[in-house]
């Protein structure tokens, strides 16, 4: 039964990454978009930390994690896990001047993990890499007196497939690695139109982007008294060697018909931008957590990013800076009674989180940080040791200062993690 739900969600998700329009957010202007890899639903409502792990939750976040995949089965038993999230967010959008309110569903990832043997794990799937979704107006006046309207829109994003590995090379202490394949299109489009003129202005540019990064992980987790553990892990996601290529086309419209009078292919070749790169610099992450085994859990995770060397020659955008990204984040996880037959109650997982995030974007001289509250609750499928999880998430990004727009967002996410038995011993007594 679990192979047939897992080929359906399989078949909506090739063509759901594609077709979706993962994000309204206005500051996906700028970068490569809105940055959709968050982890699994088990992550995310834990404040977004990758230090823990169990053994029947893929952590897409911490590759040495599948080294705990399905240990509880011995050597014999290899498990498989299939798991999925869908999350919708409402954002209200509001400047100095007026506010706006938004949705967005998303698909966030697909994912199978398996443990061919105890210590050993590998996993596979995709997930929306970025997002790119906006729609803005500038207005101004020019020295005739006449209102200059300026249309800003754009779409698409990246996915990535990934494979992972992970494996315990002595007793509690494993390492990890996942090659990541990133390709998508993003599209940008400004259209400028003056009060009284009869033909304005289009700028439409479109960048087919691919390649790889990779991320290697270190995971240590003692175990004391028969029932505590330690965790500690040490992530790094090398630098992102992507190239984009590149189209842009400008002209003019009619603005009482609204159709083209003058279109012209831009020779990029002749100014070097037709091939460009796009390097998204090496994010180190450092985490420490400590809990009893299937009771409780408690965590922090630090990351940091060198943001301030990255640029889209493309791309152009004015009063941007970037300078070094960071993020901070605190989580953990309580379980009633995980073996109580008498109360369905006792045996939900019950997560909660924070994280401050601070992007590295700097608009207008101004910081644009991002602050989430994060809870939600693992709900264990009868007979089995699948589960369904549901979180929610608080947050604001940005600033209404400098003319700026602030975001404040509900985001619901829905998670289901299947397992299954795989590469199992037959043994005839």
């Amino acid at each position: 039964m679990i192979k047939k739900i897992v080929i359906a969600i399989v078949c909506l998700a090739t063509t759901g990454l594609y077709a979706q329009n993962g994000s309204v957010s206005p500051y996906s202007y700028f970068g490569i978009g809105e940055l959709q890899s968050k982890g699994t639903m088990e992550n995310q409502m834990m404040g977004g930390i990758g230090v823990f792990s169990d053994s029947i939750h893929v952590n897409l976040k911490n590759p040495a994690a599948l080294s705990k995949l399905g240990v509880q089965y011995g050597e014999d038993f290899g498990i498989t896990t299939y798991t999925f999230g869908l999350s919708h967010k409402r954002l209200n959008l509001e400047n100095n001047i007026e506010s706006q309110s938004n949705a967005v569903t998303n698909l966030e990832y697909l994912s199978i993990a398996m443990a061919f043997s105890k210590g050993f794990g590998i996993g596979f799937g995709i997930m929306p890499y970025s997002s790119v979704g906006y729609n803005l107006v500038s207005e101004s006046t020019n020295d005739d007196g006449a209102t200059v309207t300026n249309l800003f829109q754009g779409d698409g994003g990246l996915n990535k497939v990934y494979l992972s590995a992970g494996y315990e090379l002595v007793k509690n202490l494993s390492i990890g690695f996942t090659a990541n394949f990133n390709f998508g299109t993003l599209d940008y489009e400004r259209i400028q139109s003056v009060e009284n003129v009869q033909f304005g202005t289009f700028d439409n540019r479109n960048s087919r982007v691919n390649g790889m990064d990779f991320n290697y992980a270190l995971y240590y987790t003692p175990t004391f008294k028969d029932k505590y553990q330690l965790f500690t892990s040490v992530r790094v996601n090398t630098q992102a060697n992507l190239i984009s290529k590149n189209e842009k086309e400008i002209g003019s419209f009619s603005a009482l018909t609204g159709q083209n009078i003058e279109v012209v292919d831009v020779d990029l070749d002749a100014v070097d931008l037709r091939n460009t790169e796009l390097k998204i610099p090496t994010t180190t992450a450092v985490g420490l957590g400590f809990g009893e085994q299937r009771k409780w859990f408690l965590g922090a995770e630090y990351s940091f990013q060198g943001l301030s060397s990255f640029s889209n020659d493309f791309i152009e955008v004015d009063d941007l800076e970037y300078e070094d990204a960071s993020s901070l984040a605190f989580g953990g996880y309580f379980i009633p009674d995980y073996s109580s037959f008498s109360g369905y109650f006792k045996r939900i997982t019950y997560r909660a989180g924070l994280r401050m995030d601070k992007t590295g974007m700097v608009i207008n001289n101004k910081e644009i940080n991002d602050f989430g509250i994060t809870f939600g609750f693992g709900l264990p499928m009868r007979g089995s040791f699948s589960n369904l999880n549901l979180g929610f998430e608080l947050g604001k990004r940005g600033t209404k200062y400098d003319n700026l727009i602030e975001e404040k967002y509900f985001k619901v996410n829905l998670g289901l993690s299947l397992n299954d038995i795989w590469f199992r011993k037959r043994r005839i007594n």
